[in-house]
């Protein structure tokens, strides 16, 4: 039985119609006004696009990337700060949002706030983390480990829903395949559907070379497109974008997110490749 997971007014299901998770990968700016201008402006051109093609939208950016490649990277604004600005978001636009969660101690403040929490692709093995979060009782996206087969996350999601959280959602975003590579395997979708959960193909975090830049990640952001274009064919409930006004100038995960004017041109693609999966 496919299940629906409901993240604000956002309904995700493998059954049901696509749904959008996109936003910047971090959130931006030197202290709250600049954060709240940035947050705010990227959260309303991505409603307004995702409203023009017919899809909802779930905004996502972190308040804190902790697993960054360097100790110089740019990790974001931290928990407290992060938590204000994505709750502006929330309240003023009406929108739902998404953030990561890190550790343990992160999932209950991060959860009085935002509608979903996500956790990240190297943390899905970790018990105590997974049900942490779960037992905030919000809806989560746990993110596949680079490591992992796809059946292997009926386990994880299994974890999940053992401290009585249903709201489950599962992320592909692509298998380590060598050095600084990621491969995707469109069978994995399929076969995660098989959970129930709704699946999630996370297409910009599969371009990714992690460490690729030596100091910083690098990627290939032209296989966004091909590749968000073939996990909607097979029928996921959501696709999920870290997408940026100017991917080049931002402070991390530039190389492997989509520029804001490459975005309704791709969601016009996706809807309709969508309404033929779902027939």
């Amino acid at each position: 039985m496919q299940k629906t997971v409901v993240v604000g007014n956002v309904r995700f299901g493998n059954h049901l119609p696509l749904s959008i998770i996109a936003g910047p990968c971090v959130l931006e700016g030197t202290g709250y006004a600049q954060g709240v201008d940035f947050a705010m402006r990227t959260a309303e051109a991505l409603r307004e696009m995702c409203t023009a093609v017919g899809f909802s939208l779930v905004y996502k950016s972190s308040f804190d990337k902790a697993n960054r490649t360097s100790l110089a990277s740019y990790r974001g604004p931290g928990l407290e700060l992060g938590l204000r600005i994505l709750d502006r978001v929330r309240s003023e636009l009406a929108i739902p949002v998404v953030t990561d969660v890190h550790e343990i101690n992160q999932a209950h403040q991060a959860s009085a706030v935002v509608d979903m929490l996500q956790t990240p692709a190297f943390l899905c093995r970790q018990t105590d983390f997974i049900q942490a979060v779960a037992m905030t009782g919000k809806p989560v996206n746990i993110k596949k480990g680079q490591f992992l087969a796809p059946e292997d996350m009926a386990e994880v999601a299994n974890k999940a829903f053992r401290v009585g959280n249903s709201n489950i959602m599962l992320c592909e975003r692509g298998y380590a395949f060598g050095y600084h590579n990621l491969v995707v395997d469109m069978r994995g979708l399929d076969i995660m559907t098989d959970t129930g959960f709704p699946v999630i193909f996370d297409a910009t975090h599969s371009v990714q070379h992690p460490g690729g830049a030596g100091q910083s990640s690098s990627g290939e952001r032209r296989f966004v497109e091909p590749l968000a274009r073939a996990a909607t064919a097979v029928g996921v409930a959501g696709i999920f974008m870290e997408t940026h006004p100017d991917p080049d100038q931002a402070p991390c995960d530039g190389p492997n997110m989509i520029p804001f004017e490459r975005l309704p041109s791709l969601l016009w693609k996706l809807k309709r490749l969508d309404e033929v999966a779902k027939q």
